[in-house]
């Protein structure tokens, strides 16, 4: 089972949707978001139901950072991960090492890096972070622009909880 993470750094995602979603003009961008990230986490064949789900922060057509707590088959226990989509790929980063939404970004733009600096070299990439594209160095200049817009327009207005 991994560690509980930050839930005061996230929103139940019914109540964020009842309070904040329907006033917001970005409220169908953010559903979409919300419902891609869950149709990536049911995909695998180890979450068995999801329990619970919480939105730790969108840029609307850009990136959602959601977290689900679900059941695994395979154990039949409980467990967390946070999931992004948007216009990246999609991928689920465990909450050991991130206890909180900026530091899943984190984790998620180091692993994708991992996967350009690889696909650039022409090296494999199996051993790496699943990627929803060839490993071709056109493909890695495309993901390396979004993750360096992350980088520097997303995580930098979150320093503090980067250093948790």
């Amino acid at each position: 089972m991994t560690l509980k993470p930050d839930l005061s750094k996230t929103f139940e995602w019914n109540k964020y949707f009842v309070n904040a979603g329907a006033s917001d003009p970005d409220a169908k961008s953010i559903e979409a978001l919300h419902q891609e990230a869950r149709a990536f986490l049911e995909s695998f064949a180890w979450c068995n139901s999801i329990i619970e789900d919480r939105i730790g922060f969108v840029c609307p057509g850009i990136v959602g950072v959601f977290l689900f707590k679900f059941v695994v088959t395979t154990k039949e226990r409980e467990d967390w991960v946070w999931v992004l989509t948007g216009d990246i790929p999609p991928a689920y980063i465990a909450c050991e090492d991130s206890p909180n939404p900026a530091t899943a970004l984190d984790a998620y733009i180091g692993a994708m890096q991992e996967w350009v600096e690889a696909a650039e070299r022409g090296a494999a990439t199996g051993h790496l972070i699943p990627v929803n594209v060839d490993p071709t160095p056109e493909n890695a200049a495309r993901l390396k622009v979004r993750l360096d817009f992350l980088d520097e327009k997303t995580l930098s207005g979150y320093g503090e909880d980067l250093k948790a």
